[in-house]
């Protein structure tokens, strides 16, 4: 066409557009990001949440930016685009487009204000912190009467806290109902209720009340645990023979977070060396022994024994003879589990290989009926690490004896284990699996338990959140200190999981990803697509 003008500026309104189509594809990803945030699967910090944002709202300019340049410098493929074939595709996509959108943004309306309408809502999260833990819905469903939850919250602190209190009501079976307070607006029924500050939950069961410090769903759950069983119980862990420290900073072996599980669940845990009290005190719930590396004396066992004999109860924990520095001394303590109670811990150390890569670490596999037992049948597996087998030696009068863990048939107990040398089963020397684990026992005439586990690793703070492990070792406190109440009803620790990258260059190879290269490969891609279709005319 000779008399057709050339546009000048067609070569920057080209550029002006890709500019503008490489902004548009950067934006769809960051925004694909940001609904990722939202939907709470990963998180950023604060500076990396700028970055973010600063991007998007850069690539968000130049979008509008590019298509306004385009539009400027060539009028005339703008008239073309909305007059010709073009412009009737085009629009046959952006009635698809919108129609696609209008049902994403439908589907997710209804699904923001019915959370439940497809029977349960999704949770995306890695440690499903958006769903209720198993137990805090034990907690739920061990309520007794109805509890009113007071959220004082400042009108705009209570979006994040009614999630979480309407999930708690949601799962209580009418058990739990709350409320919000606006302490700024109403002051007087923030100080009636003695709550000073802002974002505390006041919870009411009956007369009994406990205040949450924040909105945590352990936060809740302590709290909740507290009004079922109100009135503390004490336990102590006796010291003095190198048994594992109740301080996470100690140098030896440390039970601190069975420790901290346990007073969250209303115990009062204190030390008890009896070779300087000479007496076991008075509100003694339970005496735990964790993992003795020297025998107690003789005068010891003599003072837990008449405390057993008086209704006490006992939580032994004793690791192999070789593994601690007894050596070739006595164990009176084990002379009494055998002689009062008909059990005894074996002098041997399991080989189990279930586990071939570890074969002394013991996998429990048979699981006694027993309450300890309830909530670790289908679910869980508790493994020992450097644990001996226990024997029942005899039926004792007025004793019921229950084996609460097993090995399977591929474990043995190792009498004579050498250094560097692959231990072999010896028949006649060893016994061979499945092994006793675990026992307890109950005397019906004094009311005096006792629960024996040939091993106190499994509880230290290293093993104690693997598997079962936690969970029998909270289970086994609360059946001997008789608070069955308390059974399953543990608090879990929520995660954060952080989408971050550890250092400053993954973090720049990851920008350069999102706005470089994938834009680049779907702009390479239109623009190779686009000169084909030129090239067939």
């Amino acid at each position: 066409m000779a008399g057709k003008k050339k546009n000048p500026n067609a070569k920057y309104a080209i550029a002006a557009l890709v500019v503008a189509l490489f902004a548009c594809v950067t934006t769809a990803l960051l925004g694909s990001v940001k609904g990722v945030l939202a939907l709470q699967m990963f998180t950023l910090d604060e500076s990396a949440l700028k970055t973010l944002n600063l991007i998007l709202n850069i690539s968000i300019a130049l979008v509008l930016i590019g298509l306004g340049v385009y539009a400027i410098l060539s009028p005339d493929a703008i008239r073309r685009f909305f007059s010709g074939r073009q412009a009737r595709y085009g629009s046959n996509a952006l009635v698809m487009t919108i129609a696609f959108l209008g049902i994403v943004f439908a589907l997710n309306y209804l699904a923001y204000n019915n959370p439940n309408w497809l029977g349960a809502p999704w949770d995306l999260t890695e440690d499903k912190s958006n769903t209720l833990a198993p137990e805090t819905l034990q907690t739920l469903a061990a309520l007794p009467q109805k509890v009113e939850a007071t959220a004082f919250y400042a009108a705009l602190d209570q979006v994040s806290a009614k999630e979480l209190l309407l999930k708690f009501k949601e799962n209580s079976n009418g058990k739990f109902d709350y409320k919000f307070i606006n302490p700024d607006s109403d002051p007087l029924a923030a100080k009636e209720a003695g709550i000073t500050g802002d974002g505390k939950i006041l919870l009411q069961m009956g007369d009994v009340k406990q205040v949450a410090s924040y909105a945590s769903e352990q936060e809740i759950t302590k709290a909740l645990i507290y009004l079922i069983s109100p009135t503390p119980s004490h336990v102590y862990f006796l010291q003095g023979h190198g048994e594992a420290a109740l301080d996470a900073s100690s140098q030896q072996l440390s039970v601190s977070i069975a420790k901290e599980t346990l007073e969250a669940k209303n115990y009062v845990i204190q030390e008890l060396n009896l070779l300087t009290a000479k007496e076991i005190p008075a509100d003694a719930d339970l005496v735990v022994i964790a993992g003795p590396q020297k025998p107690l004396t003789k005068d010891e066992v003599k003072q837990l024994q008449a405390y057993m004999n008086a209704g006490g109860s006992l939580f032994v924990m004793e690791n192999p003879t070789l593994m601690t520095d007894f050596g070739g001394a006595p164990d009176p303590l084990n002379d009494y589990l055998n002689a009062d109670w008909g059990i005894q811990l074996s002098d041997d150390i399991i080989i189990d290989y279930v586990n071939t890569q570890n074969p002394l670490q013991a996998v429990s596999s048979g699981i006694g009926v027993h309450p300890i037992t309830q909530n670790l049948t289908t679910n869980y597996v508790v493994i020992l690490p450097q644990a001996r087998s226990l024997a029942i030696t005899a039926e004792k009068e007025n004793i019921a004896q229950t084996v609460l863990l097993t090995t399977t048939e591929q474990s043995w107990g190792e009498t004579e284990l050498v250094s560097g040398q692959q231990p072999q089963f010896d028949e006649g020397k060893d016994s061979a699996g499945p092994l006793n684990l675990a026992i307890a026992a109950e005397n019906s005439l004094t009311k005096g338990r006792v629960v024996v586990f040939g091993n106190s690793i499994f509880a230290a703070n290293d093993a104690f959140e693997a598997y079962g492990n936690g969970n029998i070792f909270v289970n086994s406190v609360d059946w001997a200190a008789e608070q069955e109440s308390r059974l399953n009803l543990t608090t879990r620790e929520s995660k954060l999981r952080t989408f971050l990258p550890p250092d400053t260059i993954q973090f720049i190879i990851i920008i350069i990803f999102a706005v470089f290269v994938l834009p680049g490969i779907v702009i390479v891609s239109g623009i190779s697509a686009w000169i084909a279709r030129k090239r067939k005319g």
